[in-house]
């Protein structure tokens, strides 16, 4: 591809604000800021691939689930098609208030989400640990039946009740990624690889089956920026940016580092939370390992800044 791409990876907190800001319509607000600032990439003349988190979203149709089937007798939904779910919605909102912001400008560039499937390897050893915790909490005797009847993996969560716990597996392939790039080529901005994708594994006849797994979003948008070999990889997150030695008195914000510092930093293991920075630095390495050409890290509302040089953190090769 001849095109300036940029894949960009919203995190969680561009879609939910808070606790008191997590309905549909507040959502859907949240992504109108959020697409705002990608806007400005797109008239600066950047092609984009949107990257996008769903763990409440995913959290909140289970737990709708949940209820109608104790309430009402409805069935259950499985974990692969609330994931394929949550693309449809969230994709709805990114790309229709992407769209009326492109229009408002007078930019004419179409945008289109695709349901997105990502492939794991049915032997990595995240399946023999699962450890995200998905769904509501359980008691003991209801959460033991889950286990026995539906083969649910199972663990007590600090007292607070009993929790379903599955895989998260490295993402391997994306499978729609011809379509992607055809899109992309054809100047279509593009919303994919939703929420880290949905997890499906390849059967030994080519076919696809889906998988209750989570597959880590930073992850999967590293995975699709090195396929499509994007000039950016751009996860925007919940800081303006990266600190080592966070919250302690010798706390340093970073405004550019190289793979090497960025893979000491993580090394040293003190510096970045497993839950939260360190996967996006590991994503940010594995991209810049396979010919990534640069990567940032900022929050929404400077990604204008921080592509001008302003702020942001950024890591080159």
């Amino acid at each position: 591809m001849s095109k300036k791409i940029a894949v960009v990876a919203i995190g969680g907190n561009s879609l939910i604000k808070d606790k008191n800001h997590q309905t549909v319509e507040d959502q859907y607000q949240a992504a109108k800021e959020t697409t705002y600032h990608i806007a400005d990439m797109i008239e600066a003349g950047w092609d984009v691939a949107i990257g996008h988190g769903n763990g409440p979203q995913v959290g909140f149709i289970l737990r709708r689930s949940e209820i109608a089937a104790k309430v009402e007798g409805m069935h259950e939904v499985p974990l692969d098609v609330c994931g394929a779910d949550s693309q449809g919605a969230i994709g709805y909102s990114l790309q229709q208030t992407l769209q009326n912001e492109l229009h408002r400008r007078g930019i004419k560039k179409a945008v289109a989400t695709v349901v997105t499937q990502v492939a794991v390897d049915r032997n990595d050893k995240a399946f023999t640990n699962p450890s995200k915790p998905i769904g509501g909490f359980m008691d003991e005797a209801e959460a033991k039946h889950r286990e026995k009847e539906l083969g649910w993996n199972i663990v007590e969560d600090a007292g607070r009740g009993w929790r379903r716990v599955v895989a998260s597996p490295i993402p391997v392939k994306v499978v729609e990624l011809d379509a992607v790039e055809a899109l992309i080529e054809a100047g279509v901005i593009v919303v994919t690889v939703g929420g880290g994708g949905i997890p499906v594994v390849e059967k030994e006849d080519g076919s696809y089956e889906g998988v209750a797994a989570v597959i880590d979003k930073d992850f999967a948008s590293s995975l699709l920026a090195r396929l499509v070999k994007a000039d950016l990889f751009l996860i925007s997150t919940a800081v303006e940016k990266v600190a080592i030695n966070f919250g302690k008195p010798d706390q340093k914000w970073l405004d550019k580092i190289t793979l090497a510092e960025a893979k000491q930093y993580l090394a040293e293991g003190t510096h970045f939370a497993k839950g939260s920075m360190a996967p996006k630095i590991q994503a940010i390495i594995w991209y810049l390992e396979n010919g990534g050409k640069q990567a940032l890290i900022t929050n929404p509302e400077n990604i204008g800044r921080a592509l001008k040089g302003e702020t942001g953190t950024w890591i080159v090769p």
